[in-house]
Order: C-alpha cells, then sequence, then structure tokens
C-alpha cells in the first residue's frame, strides 16, 4: 500500500493512502448521494453546532490540537462517522477504521501495533475510529486501554446507544462523551438543499416539508429520500408530494435500548401528570416500534398503585384488566385495552400514600428491631394458648356496633406508627373521617408532597 503524507514522507503531516484517496474519488462520483455529499472539513458539517460551532467543547479541543479520546453518542444519520474522518484531517492525524460488528481483539491490536510504528518512524499520531463501540465485548474494550490510556491510540467511538449502558467503565472514563443531537428542521432543510444542488433537481415545497417531517432528525435519511423521489419524479422534473410518498412507503422509527428506557420514562411521567394525550403518544411510539405489549402493561399495573393507589381503587382493577387482555387477545387488538388503562390512569386522581407507606414500613423492618408480636394478637387457636397468654386481651371487631374498636395492632415499639395517611384526592379524601385513622396527622415531609 502506497503511504506517504500530503506535505512530505517526514513531515508529521497526515498520511496520504493513494489507493484510499482513489477510492473516495470513485465513491463521491459513484456513491449514494449520502456519500457524495459527505463534508469535508468541519466546517462544511450541517448541525450539531453545540460542539463545532464558535464556542463549542469538541471544536475547542480541534483548534487547540488536544484532541482525546471522546464518545460520539447519538442517533442515526447525525454525523458520528464524518465527525470522526474529520477530526483526523484536523489534527493531522492518520485515520484507522474499525467496525465492532466485524472487528476482534486481533484487528484491535493490530491497529494500535500500526499507531506506534506510525508514530514512531513519521512522528504522526493516529485516530481510531470505533464504529457501535457499544457492541465490542468486555474484553474487546479492555484490549484498548493500553492504547488509548499512554496516547497510541485517539479512540473516537460512535454509539446510536447509552454509552453509560454499554461502555466499560475504564473506557469511559478515559474518553470525553459528547451527544449528538437530531438535526433540527433549519439543519436538514439545508442538507435538503445541498442535495438539490449536487443533483441538479428542483422539488415543490409541500414535498420538502414531507420529507423533512419524515426522517426524524436524520440526515442520512433525508438524503436517500432526496435521491429516490428524484429518481421516481424523472429528469428535469419538480419532486412532488406523490413522488415523496412513492420513494418513502413507510416511517422507519429507530429502537434501541436508550429509546426504551427513555420512552417508557416518559410515558409514566406523562400519566402520572394527568396528561391523557400525551399517554397516548408514547403508548403509540412504543406500539409503532415494537416494544413489548406485556412490557407496557406491566408498567402500568406498578403504576395504578404506586401513583393511583386509594385515590381510585377501580384503577388497579383496570390495569390488571389490560394485562390480562394483552395475554388473552394479543396486539393489535389489545392496544384498544392498554389505551383505555391509559386514558383511566391520566385522568384519574393520583395519590402516592400507599407506595410511601410500604416503603417507610419496609424501612422500618430492615432499619429497626423487630419486636415480638403483642400477647393479644398471637394464635389462640389451640389447646393451651389462653394459659400462655396468648390471644388474651384481645377484642373482636365485629362485636362492636361500629365493627371498630379501639386497639393496638402493631409491636409495642412501634405504638402509634402511622405509615399509610390519606390525602384530600379523590375517594382517598373520605377515609380521613373513619376512626381508625383518629386525628394523629404524619410529619409534612413524610407526606411527599
Amino acid at each position: 500500500m502506497a503511504e506517504g503524507t500530503r506535505d512530505g514522507p517526514q513531515t508529521g503531516a497526515r498520511p496520504v493512502d493513494l489507493f484510499e484517496d482513489g477510492l473516495e474519488e470513485r465513491l463521491r462520483s459513484r456513491g449514494p448521494l449520502a456519500a457524495r455529499l459527505r463534508p469535508t472539513t468541519l466546517d462544511d458539517v450541517v448541525g450539531q453546532d453545540h460542539l463545532l460551532g464558535p464556542r463549542g467543547a469538541l471544536r475547542a479541543l480541534v483548534d487547540a490540537r488536544r484532541l482525546t479520546s471522546v464518545i460520539l453518542w447519538g442517533p442515526a444519520g447525525t454525523g458520528k462517522t464524518t465527525i470522526a474522518r474529520l477530526l483526523a484531517d484536523a489534527v493531522g492525524a492518520a485515520f484507522e477504521s474499525l467496525s465492532a460488528v466485524s472487528a476482534g481483539v486481533k484487528d484491535v491490536r493490530e491497529a494500535a501495533c500500526q499507531a506506534r510504528r506510525r508514530l514512531a518512524e513519521n512522528g504522526v499520531s493516529t485516530v481510531l475510529l470505533l464504529d457501535e463501540v457499544h457492541r465490542f465485548s468486555k474484553s474487546q474494550q479492555d484490549a484498548l486501554l493500553p492504547s488509548v490510556e499512554d496516547g497510541t491510540l485517539t479512540l473516537v467511538g460512535a454509539t446510536t446507544e447509552n454509552p453509560f449502558f454499554e461502555v466499560n467503565g475504564p473506557l469511559l472514563s478515559r474518553s470525553t462523551l459528547f451527544r449528538l443531537e437530531p438535526l433540527d428542521r433549519e439543519s436538514l432543510r439545508t442538507l435538503l438543499d445541498r442535495g438539490l444542488a449536487a443533483e441538479g433537481g428542483t422539488i415543490e415545497e409541500e414535498a420538502a416539508e414531507a420529507i423533512v417531517d419524515s426522517v426524524d432528525g436524520d440526515g442520512r435519511a433525508l438524503l436517500t429520500t432526496l435521491e429516490v423521489a428524484l429518481a421516481v419524479a424523472g429528469e428535469d422534473q419538480p419532486v412532488t408530494l406523490d413522488d415523496v410518498e412513492r420513494a418513502r412507503t413507510t416511517r422507519a422509527l429507530t429502537w434501541g435500548r436508550d429509546d426504551h428506557f427513555d420512552v417508557i420514562s416518559a410515558f409514566i411521567k406523562a400519566i402520572r401528570g394527568g396528561d391523557p394525550d400525551a399517554g397516548l403518544h408514547w403508548l403509540a411510539r412504543m406500539i409503532v416500534a415494537g416494544e413489548d405489549p406485556r412490557y407496557i402493561s406491566r408498567r402500568l399495573v406498578v403504576l395504578a398503585s404506586e401513583d393511583v393507589g386509594m385515590a381510585d381503587p377501580t384503577a388497579l382493577l383496570v390495569a390488571t384488566a389490560a394485562a390480562n387482555a394483552v395475554e388473552y387477545v394479543g396486539l393489535p387488538e389489545a392496544q384498544l385495552n392498554l389505551a383505555q388503562a391509559v386514558v383511566h390512569l391520566a385522568t384519574a386522581p393520583k395519590s402516592n400514600r400507599t407506595a410511601l407507606a410500604i416503603w417507610k414500613a419496609i424501612d422500618d423492618v430492615r432499619s429497626r428491631p423487630a419486636g415480638p408480636v403483642p400477647p393479644h394478637l398471637r394464635d389462640s387457636h389451640y389447646r393451651s394458648a389462653e394459659r400462655i397468654g396468648h390471644g388474651v386481651g384481645y377484642l373482636y371487631p365485629h362485636e362492636d356496633p361500629r365493627g371498630w374498636v379501639e386497639q393496638e395492632y402493631l409491636p409495642e415499639h412501634l405504638a402509634g406508627t402511622r405509615y399509610y395517611q390519606p390525602s384530600e384526592h379523590g375517594q382517598e379524601a373520605a377515609m380521613k373521617d373513619r376512626p381508625s385513622f383518629g386525628s394523629q396527622e404524619l410529619p409534612p415531609d413524610s407526606l411527599g408532597q
């Protein structure tokens, strides 16, 4: 392989790989539109101004020639691979690329060996792009550590998944994490205009808006859709809305581990906050993305007790019925049962007092002495129980006209403790008037308000 540098063989500038340069030239003339429009400098990158703009942290590292290992985390089509290549160019480093899908420990060690030789012979550092870094096993990630730590390799890891879940702590601690955002409408429109200019095409405004709306901030998907739509429209014809719809018959919805946790979090918070429309939106997102409906129904059953509780005791019945329907009917029909449960739970009065009560009771059991069962509460259904005091003094509530008697049911050291204190919401408000609750109030900081 012919390798030199752009400014001579020993200047320390970025090496030139004649084979790769020739391949890139052919790809720019024959490859997909997204490949042909790949930026050649960081200034050409569309979007990510919070990282690459004048005050961007990543731009500052490049300008100061102090680029360290980084993890680029963001959705597909936001420029992770492109930025990695441009970072190497910007700091005059050699560029190596490995995909975690196909590379192994041997490939990592070979890349490190070549980087060490390149640095020793030519004084040229190496930027290693590790695409899909979240797919690397622990042993593969560990193989990178020595070279990253001593600076032999400057790692640029690209991932669509939350690195805090997928990347080893030691490797993450040696890297700076930068989050890439989906492209906004302005950036997508800029990219669309570049694509039209490159192809010499035109587009109707309605069709342009449809493309921008359909790609969820994915620049690569936008250019792919535009390229197909231009072909559908025909030479010298403007792209119409019908051309766009024919070019992109379905809208793909990305769904990774990060989406799973973030969307279910938004789902629960929307219902807890009493917004049925938002709850239905997040439910629809999960259904379209293929989330397990049993997981959704389990979360609703938990929410019914944690966030609605005794303010509406029927909420648990509705959530449990929806969970049963998911098992009995299955999707797509069970989406109706899930939707009914979402609307019921979102519009129900809310109280977390039963949840606070059990959490406090468990905390007491774990942190305080258990204490013996009071004698009057002990089992007395056997011969001689009364002789040893078991059950003596127990008052049977049904013998009182009120159906309730004043009696201590807690261990002696917890006498008078209140775990459950009704709220003022829904059916729970009426419980405060029941004699069993007396007049004792919990301290304000124990009510979860």
